[in-house]
């Protein structure tokens, strides 16, 4: 068994092919059970998440997630994660990868999809609202299926903004870093929040026509990025069924009845399949929220493997639509 490490799950899931390899993903299918909560020690806060997935005749894994918030009082990660990837047909495990660095990639690979079929083609100016571990990627992975020219960046650390913005421009980008956030949000074509904010950061009326949001962060119900305008104004999809009874986006406007289940248009397995229609007008406002799903997990770790050239392509062929059910925040 194979252990692979971050610096080589990075270099194997570039985001030119780890988000064609989840459209394939997500309109394939898994069987992804939904993720186990496990309470480790007697005052309550460490906990241990399972998130197990599989496809016939290809791979089946196991995402392991170490929850331990009171490492942050000894400088230490408080999250520390590992994918243990196994053959479906004959059960033989094949490699450990770095869960932390397959997580973070994975979920921004997934918003630039939903983004492929949501945002306007000629979207260039995105803003990335909050510059940590996995927002710091937004700009990479919007790059991947869309000719962004200009990226803002926002954070509560001006630092931070001013870090990120500074990497992109390396890369040859137009960024800067942005205080007046409601004067971005009216400049951005994509707005992307990925932070762990409890009250909305993002205002619906700041939003001009045409203008797609990109909700990352609240995986929660006590969690939120937007407000109710927002989700009044937009159209809204997720990434799968669990987002709507996970995250505070949405589960507090549908509690409220702001929003209602048939409001919301439809899940990105069905937008990669085809069986439901993203953008509809130029003028339209779209809003995708992730939690993150056990199948993209999956995906990710195979593409993983294959890259390191260890297996061309699972086993037997994955041609049948299996359901994904998928449990997870994007931790």
């Amino acid at each position: 068994m194979l252990h692979i490490d971050a610096e080589q799950t990075v270099a194997a899931l570039p985001f030119d092919r780890l988000v064609p390899a989840l459209r394939d993903g997500f309109v394939r299918g898994a069987h992804s059970p939904d993720r186990h909560h496990h309470t480790v020690d007697a005052d309550g806060d460490a906990t241990l998440l399972l998130m197990p997935a599989w496809s016939e005749g290809g791979f089946l894994g196991v995402k392991l997630v170490n929850v331990f918030p009171r490492n942050a009082a000894l400088g230490r990660p408080a999250l520390s994660s590992a994918y243990v990837l196994a053959d479906a047909v004959t059960g033989e495990h094949l490699a450990v990868i770095d869960g932390d660095e397959l997580t973070r990639r994975r979920t921004m690979a997934t918003s630039a999809l939903a983004a492929g079929h949501l945002a306007r083609p000629d979207s260039g100016v995105l803003l990335v609202v909050g510059a940590g571990h996995v927002g710091s990627l937004a700009a990479d992975a919007y790059r991947s299926v869309l000719g962004i020219h200009t990226v803002l960046v926002h954070s509560r650390s001006e630092q931070s903004a001013g870090r990120l913005a500074d990497r992109v421009n390396r890369q040859g980008v137009d960024a800067r870093a942005v205080t007046d956030l409601p004067a971005a949000v009216a400049e951005a074509d994509i707005v992307s929040c990925a932070t762990l904010a409890t009250e909305p950061v993002i205002r619906g009326g700041w939003l001009r026509p045409g203008t797609h949001l990109d909700l990352v962060g609240s995986f929660r119900p006590t969690m939120r990025e937007a407000d109710d305008q927002c989700v009044r104004r937009g159209s809204v999809f997720i990434d799968t069924p669990q987002a709507a009874r996970e995250s505070g986006d949405l589960t507090q406007p549908l509690e409220r009845g702001v929003l209602t289940p048939d409001d919301i248009r439809g899940t990105l397995s069905g937008l990669c399949s085809g069986t439901v229609s993203g953008r509809r007008s130029p003028d339209e406002i779209t809003v995708f929220k992730s939690v993150g799903s056990a199948l993209a997990d999956l995906t990710a770790a195979a593409a993983v493997y294959q890259a390191c050239g260890l297996s061309p392509e699972p086993t037997t062929s994955h041609t049948s639509h299996t359901s994904h059910t998928s449990h997870l925040s994007q931790e």
